[in-house]
């Protein structure tokens, strides 16, 4: 029975001696380059070489031209040629007269002597020459071996290994999210404790996905579960698979796999992995598509995990509707944990770990700022932090001053201001009654958000802003909450057509009313909210463009014309609750344009003063 003896390869030589053979040769075919080079640039003598007896009777006898003396060579050039063509050899100590020539039949020449530094610069011109060649042959050579380390490197994976650095994340560094956390700690204590679990009979969970929306901390967390188990980190983001050669991707994916086995424990991440594990099937492609050749890989790898091998992967993604189900069947991704946006606790201490190392002034309020940026992500918070040092740095402050943080949050949250942007006279008083109209209906209506700020200085891409800010985090949101925000949305074209006429509104309400025509049709396709179709739902597909295609919809085309009435009827419910408001409190509404023309931005609180004493009339109510 044949055997392999330590690393040998199935011919029986070791990957060292193969390694130094091909170095020997490679040196070795040089040497041989370099001497052809060599005996191709020196010239060999073409001469006749005669005995100098000869030579003596020939040059007395007038059949010589001339004769070149160099040292112990005599170079013969006969009568009737222009180039030496034959060669004596002499005595360098005896002249030529002494050794019988005439010199009254020939032309003799001395040749100079060479000195040693023409010695060295006739070496080093036959030398150098050699050498460059060659350098260029091994440049050349190097770079064609480079280039096929990069050949077969192609199906390598592309992972960044972490877990060596010295300042790792911990769960510590990570704030809020205490849910999610608690749910990775026991990925934790599988990675630090195996046998307490194995001797249960438990089996370590393959796979844990990691689903919420945008910048809300995924992948710090994953950085923090390798943390706090103290184990090596594989990070990839899915589209590092994909190639435009089919086959490219599943290759990394077997190459990532077998470096995370042979580090394990370890934790493999994977993000934005609905780039490859995107539902198969979707006609596009074929079972050759190179997204469905990484995704089938990837599921062959999860499932051939050994036990013991303590390999977890966690992967992230904010589109998990779109993900294949053979991904997350049980044995696969094993657990979902859910991160949302943070709540107004979770936003406070986020914004404590990201001013931690900025010189807050004392009039900083992060408690404030918490309440009235809800909906922010972890992303969002950290940008507000950092747009603060730097508008605080902008204004040649020691310290980050309350109005720096309320001048990032806003320029976060709505853009920044474009006081450059000239406005005519008219142009700013039609600006300053459409967001009077807005402020005007959302101050009445009674299950609106309040007013946090009205503007008429261009914003982002807006002309003007009002903005409403909830006093609460709020998790659900009623039908008469709907119903008040799209009213509210409309007031400002309404207000437009109240002062000027339905003939003269203006293109200044369009981002308005196609929010309101969105809210609407959320309402009746996903809420439920419609009077003809109340409690009754439907799927409109929100995924590839292919899908949208090939699916047909889950509803008739009768079906599809009630959806269309019923959003037709919120917007025109609205439209006349706006209307009915702001006829109401015209004076208002004049008197709130007033201050803005003059002042051009109001605190919410100074809105509340000048439109107190408004009131709902009857026909705006909801009943």
């Amino acid at each position: 029975m044949a055997m392999n003896k330590g690393n040998m390869s199935p011919r029986g030589k070791r990957p060292n001696d193969r390694r130094t053979m091909k170095n020997i040769s490679f040196v070795a075919m040089l040497i041989l380059v370099g001497l052809v080079i060599f005996a191709a640039t020196s010239q060999p003598s073409t001469l006749r070489t005669i005995p100098l007896t000869e030579a003596v009777k020939s040059a007395n006898e007038g059949e010589y031209k001339q004769i070149l003396v160099k040292n112990n060579e005599l170079d013969i050039t006969k009568k009737g040629e222009e180039q030496p063509s034959l060669r004596a050899f002499t005595d360098p100590n005896a002249s030529l007269k002494e050794i019988g020539f005439d010199y009254s039949k020939v032309q003799v020449a001395y040749e100079a002597q060479s000195s040693g530094e023409s010695a060295w610069v006739t070496i080093l011109s036959s030398v150098v020459p050699v050498l460059l060649i060659g350098g260029f042959l091994v440049f050349m050579l190097r770079s064609a071996q480079g280039q096929g380390n990069q050949a077969l490197s192609f199906g390598k994976s592309r992972a960044r290994l972490y877990g060596n650095e010295k300042d790792k994340v911990m769960f510590s560094n990570v704030a809020g999210q205490a849910e999610a956390k608690q749910d990775l700690q026991e990925v934790v204590e599988f990675l630090k404790y195996p046998k307490k679990f194995a001797s249960l009979g438990a089996k370590i969970p393959k796979g844990v996905l990691l689903v919420g929306p945008p910048g809300t901390g995924k992948t710090m967390l994953s950085r923090a579960v390798a943390g706090e188990a103290n184990v090596p980190f594989f990070s990839i983001s899915g589209s590092e698979f994909v190639e435009m050669f089919v086959g490219v991707g599943a290759s990394r994916v077997r190459d990532l796999f077998a470096k995370a086995k042979k580090n394990a424990p370890c934790i493999i991440f994977i993000d934005e992995i609905d780039a490859v594990g995107r539902r198969r099937g979707s006609g596009m492609g074929g079972g050759h598509d190179e997204r469905e050749q990484t995704l089938n890989q990837i599921l062959v790898e999860m499932d051939g995990f050994e036990q013991g091998q303590n390999v977890i992967v966690l992967a992230a993604t904010n589109r998990a509707d779109v993900l294949d189900p053979a991904l997350l069947r049980p044995g696969r991704f094993d657990r979902r944990v859910n991160i949302d946006l943070p709540d107004r606790k979770d936003r406070e201490a986020i914004l404590r770990v990201h001013f931690e190392k900025k010189p807050l002034g004392k009039d900083v309020d992060l408690d404030a700022l918490a309440a009235k940026s809800a909906g922010s992500s972890g992303a969002d918070l950290a940008n507000i932090a950092n747009e603060s040092a730097i508008i605080a740095a902008r204004n040649n402050h020691s310290q980050i001053s309350s109005k720096d943080v309320t001048e990032a949050f806003e320029r976060v949250a709505i853009g920044p201001e474009r006081k450059s942007k000239v406005m005519s006279e008219k142009e700013k008083e039609l600006t300053a009654f459409h967001e009077a109209g807005h402020a005007l209906v959302g101050h009445v209506l009674p299950d609106s958000d309040p007013v946090h700020k009205v503007t008429i200085i261009p914003r982002g891409g807006t002309g003007g802003v009002t903005w409403f800010l909830p006093p609460e985090d709020r998790v659900y949101t009623s039908l008469v909450e709907f119903k008040d925000v799209l009213a509210r949305a409309m007031g400002g074209r309404i207000a437009e057509e109240i002062v000027y006429g339905k003939d003269h509104i203006t293109t200044g309400g369009g981002s308005d009313l196609q929010k309101a025509a969105e809210i609407a049709r959320d309402m009746i396709t996903h809420q439920g909210m419609g009077k003809k179709l109340r409690d009754q739902v439907f799927k409109v597909d929100e995924g590839m463009m292919l899908d949208r295609m090939v699916h047909e919809r889950e509803y008739s085309d009768d079906t599809a014309k009630l959806i269309d009435e019923e959003v037709e009827a919120l917007i025109t419910e609205a439209a006349n609750r706006a209307r009915s408001v702001i006829n109401a409190n015209m004076t208002h509404l004049k008197k709130l344009k007033d201050v803005l023309l003059d002042k051009e931005t109001i605190e919410g609180t100074e809105a509340e003063a000048i439109l107190e004493g408004s009131h709902l009339p009857k026909e705006a109510a909801l009943y």
